[in-house]
């Protein structure tokens, strides 16, 4: 049974919490947060009683096998090398990985040198229906893989780089060749998950599948009950028929033209899925062949996609990827927008 703790207590951090009620392979042992108020409410709430205040402490006293890091996006350098340096065998952290090209060089150059295995937390990659439907693509049910339609009514750095993994998933992890982008609003520029937005890009594999990306409220809502926040959406469509997955429903078409469809409560489905991704972790640290599909190196490559919109949408032309990022591009945002 592996040993794991939660740095940062907020409300985000109590879905990691939850899954422990469903996870196999570990159990969530000491929580560290500088709040000392936050702190002592959420050991009370999930019955945890080594608290930490200072997160070297709890490393050194705790040595655990997974950290959760659920905290703000611009500390995400600082405390993944933390966790590295005190060779923590695995870290989760809480999308996104990066906002720009500074931090996303530096994470680059730590995935390079450390042996922490980072993932990224892409819970809805292990959601149930999400998962048998990456199945469905996979085993050739819609046949041949042509255009992939994927959206989030919150900005890339809210919901689109979640989208963006099920794009991978869903497009069994090919290599993104090319991206061309536009993007718009700069009151999103501001704050911890900083982006434009709204953003529209058009995103070439080298399978020859092309995935279209739309974030922001020009996403067209999937349900009369859907808040900003709980819209994000994937659609497959291949040469024999098209899958589809949203929070709240999901579809299957074939060639004959008959037509699945059902719901699903995405509350029930995440718990779940937050569960899956936490013991795949697990599987990793036993097994090194059993890589974990939201690994750091995988969400690098899908968050250069982001970084290929931005420089695209500045440059007005398409981008080939990788792309060797500009320096401030939040800031030259700004200044376009």
């Amino acid at each position: 049974m592996y040993k794991s703790a939660i740095l940062g207590c907020g409300g985000r951090a109590r879905g990691h919490a939850r899954a422990y009620d469903h996870v196999t392979g570990g159990k969530l042992a000491a929580i560290c947060d500088t709040d000392g108020g936050r702190l002592e409410a959420f050991g009370e709430q999930f019955g945890v009683a080594a608290r930490y205040a200072d997160i070297h402490e709890m490393l050194d006293t705790e040595k655990p096998d997974l950290l959760h890091v659920v905290t703000q996006p611009d500390l995400r350098v600082p405390l993944l090398t933390i966790a590295a340096d005190h060779k923590v065998p695995a870290v989760v952290v809480e999308k996104p990985i990066a906002i720009q090209g500074e931090d996303y060089r530096q994470l680059r150059d730590l995935e390079a040198r450390t042996d922490t295995k980072i993932c990224i937390n892409h819970q809805l990659h292990f959601h149930k229906r999400s998962l048998e439907l990456q199945r469905n693509v996979e085993e050739g049910a819609i046949g041949e893989r042509r255009f992939l339609d994927a959206s989030a009514r919150l900005n890339l750095s809210g919901q689109g780089t979640h989208v963006l993994e099920l794009v991978s998933a869903f497009n069994a992890g090919a290599t993104p060749t090319s991206v061309f982008g536009q993007v718009s609003g700069a009151a999103g520029l501001h704050g911890g998950h900083c982006a434009p937005e709204q953003c529209v890009a058009t995103i070439s594999y080298d399978n020859g599948a092309q995935a279209q990306l739309v974030c922001g409220t020009n996403a067209r809502p999937t349900s009369d009950k859907e808040a900003r926040h709980l819209h994000k959406r994937i659609a497959v469509y291949g040469t024999a028929g098209m899958v589809q997955w949203t929070m709240f429903w999901w579809e299957r078409t074939r060639a004959d033209g008959s037509v699945e469809r059902g719901d699903h409560e995405y509350g029930a489905e995440d718990v779940i899925g937050q569960a899956g991704l936490t013991d795949a972790v697990f599987d990793w640290l036993s097994d090194e062949g059993k890589v974990h599909p939201t690994n750091l190196a995988a969400s690098l490559t899908e968050f250069n996609i982001i970084l290929g919109i931005y420089m695209s949408a500045l440059h007005h032309r398409p981008v080939e990827l990788p792309v060797e990022p500009d320096d401030g591009l939040i800031d030259q945002l700004r200044v376009a927008l």
